[in-house]
């Protein structure tokens, strides 16, 4: 199903109280608004969110208003399902939520009572940079790429055919993802293939961006990546079969310092591992198919792959 948010969130900012009016809309959205905020952001209790509401409410979105005006982000989303839906044979339900986050993430997966939501936070993909939304400034283009990205994790984590470890969490955890909780019980395997395949879906779904677009860096990120990877390579092979979050982070995510992400006295750029995971999954889908593969487990998408070396075959969907 696709949620709408962004009219409520319009709705808001015409309130009186801006404030008061944002902590009725996450009363009337609690189960996935408290997801996003615990997974994304922050506990959604106290002072710290308090601050960060009246922010978000007191920012100038005239480039919201300029993205919604000139961009069907509806129709974009569901021609993203579709494509999607084709390639991985989708056999569960899920939700497709489109919103106005807080400036955290630029789109994420979730699962709340069981079900998947792959959402999208447009106030980063209006194609100008916003200080006060945090705003990444991202092309309205890369909405499909991103939303194909965090459908694959939902079907990952909830398809009723999904070999992973991460379905297995979900289900232990009663039916909630947690970043933090995964990230602590997961293996690094599981954790990088599970990036990787959603990078493989996103280009097959939108293709024709740059490389780097596909993991979320910038050039010279992705330059510097590719230099190190027989490093990275060596580096996350010896923790292959660890569980702990702070591997996630090292890997995984950004903010870290460059002493966590130093080994062999190199530092690894951020997000390192987005790239390792899509190398590590590509003969497993030239192989087996995507549909196959996102439901892999992470020692079946071994065991199916040719060297990590072979040249990709993807297919494209147009």
């Amino acid at each position: 199903m696709l949620i709408n948010l962004v009219p409520d969130f319009l709705a808001l900012l015409d309130a009186d109280d801006r404030h008061a009016a944002y902590l009725e809309y996450f009363e009337r959205h609690r189960a996935l608004l408290s997801a996003y905020w615990d997974n994304y952001v922050l506990e959604p209790v106290g002072p710290h969110f308090e601050e960060v509401v009246r922010s978000t409410v007191a920012a100038d979105r005239r480039d919201l208003r300029a993205l919604l005006a000139t961009t069907d982000v509806v129709a974009l989303a569901r021609q993203t399902e579709e494509k999607v839906r084709t390639l991985l044979d989708v056999d569960v339900a899920y939700d497709i939520v489109l919103m106005v986050g807080v400036g955290a993430a630029n789109a994420g997966e979730l699962v709340v009572n069981g079900r998947g939501v792959a959402f999208v936070c447009l106030e980063h993909f209006t194609g100008v940079a916003n200080p006060d939304t945090q705003g990444l400034g991202l092309d309205p283009e890369l909405i499909p790429l991103w939303l194909a990205h965090e459908i694959t994790h939902v079907v990952r984590y909830t398809s009723p055919t999904s070999r992973s470890s991460m379905r297995e969490l979900v289900e232990d955890a009663g039916g909630y993802y947690s970043y933090w909780e995964t990230g602590r019980q997961a293996p690094l395997r599981e954790l990088l293939v599970n990036e990787g395949l959603a990078v493989q879906v996103s280009r097959a779904v939108s293709p024709g961006h740059a490389a780097w677009e596909y993991f979320g860096f910038a050039r010279r990120q992705y330059a510097r990546i590719r230099e190190v990877e027989p490093v990275l390579q060596r580096a996350a092979g010896t923790d292959f079969d660890r569980a702990a979050l702070g591997l996630r982070l090292r890997y995984l995510s950004g903010g870290m310092s460059d002493e966590a992400r130093t080994v062999e006295r190199v530092v690894l750029p951020e997000r390192a591992g987005y790239f390792l995971g899509a190398r590590m999954v590509e003969p497993a889908i030239n192989a087996r198919g995507f549909a196959w593969s996102v439901r892999a487990s992470a020692f079946e998408l071994a065991s199916a792959a040719e060297p990590i070396t072979e040249r990709p075959r993807l297919t494209v969907v147009s």
